[in-house]
């Protein structure tokens, strides 16, 4: 079974930083590509950033672009999203997501995703 189990969001003042981290099991993690996606209050799924299954290939969206780090530790299983210079509208729920393949064709192709963790930004 796909188990993706995010943690490190929070409460952080606009202009600061969080990692966020994802464990995933029930799959060979080192194989597939991942990413991660947003929903911010009253709004839809955003997609925010992928990285293909070697790490490489790492891709964002206009809106954090040059603020977020999107990384991967195969030997660990886990999957990051460093994030800087936080914004108020930032703030959603990050959830992480898997792909059914080793690249992404479509951003929003992800076929399994987590709970999520909450990034609120504000001062």
């Amino acid at each position: 079974e796909v188990q993706l189990v995010e943690s490190g969001g929070g409460l952080v003042q606009p202009g600061g930083s969080l990692r966020l981290s994802c464990a995933a099991s029930g799959f060979t993690f080192s194989t597939y590509a991942m990413g991660w996606v947003r929903q911010a209050p009253g709004k839809g799924l955003e997609w925010v950033s992928g990285i293909r299954s070697g790490g490489g290939g790492t891709t964002y969206a206009d809106s954090v672009r040059g603020r977020f780090i999107i990384s991967r530790d195969n030997a660990k299983n886990t999957l990051y999203l460093q994030m800087n210079s936080l914004k108020p509208e930032d703030t959603a729920v990050y959830l992480c997501a898997k792909y059914p393949r080793m690249t992404i064709r479509g951003p929003y192709e992800y076929d399994y995703w987590g709970q999520g963790t909450q990034v609120t930004v504000s001062s």
